[in-house]
């Protein structure tokens, strides 16, 4: 009975958090202030290869999801499935919500309104990565990298995985950089998103939804 209810639990979460992780990458989107640093490479990416959005993350997650097996160092059945399950929600949600704060006009708002915007579509991100880190049924391959990294390597260190797991979308940013001469989704936010998300994620793993707590499988 304990463990049912505590699967229930950790669904109820992780379904929370998708939708929570979507709006929020979509509000930094639609801010024009820059977003994640994830999300920010996938938007250039979309516009450097012509593609939409929701497609270009869902080949990202593809990608990353076979990245992933190769640092785990064997094949995991069930993280390399639930990687590619998270992906597809995900990836259409985030280009759903962006529609909608785009058709409320997010974009034209004010600097400061569109800055506050920012910075609260990026808690969300951290915080919900938080809450699907914790609850570990299933995760976004990108986060799934940073979590891998966090207690496969370096020991439980969320502000450094975080750190390290940014390297492929920085470089994938500024070759879409040098091949198209403009950045998009790229700013504010994405510096913010580059210092801030680790220590954010940190402090919603004790802060918010507190009753949640880790359930590490490595």
């Amino acid at each position: 009975m304990a463990k049912m209810k505590d699967f229930k639990q950790r669904l109820y979460y992780l379904g929370l958090s998708i939708i929570i992780n979507s709006a929020g990458n979509a509000l930094a989107i639609s801010s024009n202030l820059g977003s994640a640093v994830w999300t920010g490479s996938a938007v250039n990416l979309s516009k450097w290869i012509n593609i939409p959005l929701g497609t270009t993350l869902f080949l990202y997650g593809i990608i990353v999801t076979i990245s992933n097996q190769l640092l785990l160092g064997s094949f995991d059945r069930r993280r390399f499935f639930s990687n590619l399950l998270f992906t597809v929600p995900f990836s259409y949600l985030v280009a759903f919500f962006t529609w909608i704060f785009n058709t409320i006009s997010v974009p034209e708002q004010d600097f400061y309104i569109r800055l506050i915007l920012d910075i609260i579509g990026l808690y969300c991100v951290a915080m919900a990565v938080s809450m699907y880190s914790r609850s570990n049924l299933i995760m976004h391959p990108n986060d799934d990298l940073a979590y891998i990294i966090r207690f496969k390597y370096i020991h439980g260190s969320a502000v450094i995985s975080q750190w390290l797991s940014y390297i492929p979308p920085i470089l994938i940013i500024g070759a879409s950089y040098v091949f198209t001469g403009k950045l998009y989704a790229i700013g504010f936010g994405t510096v913010f998103a580059l210092l801030f998300q680790g220590a954010m994620m940190k402090w919603s793993d004790t802060h918010a939804f507190p009753k949640l707590k880790h359930h590490v499988d490595l």
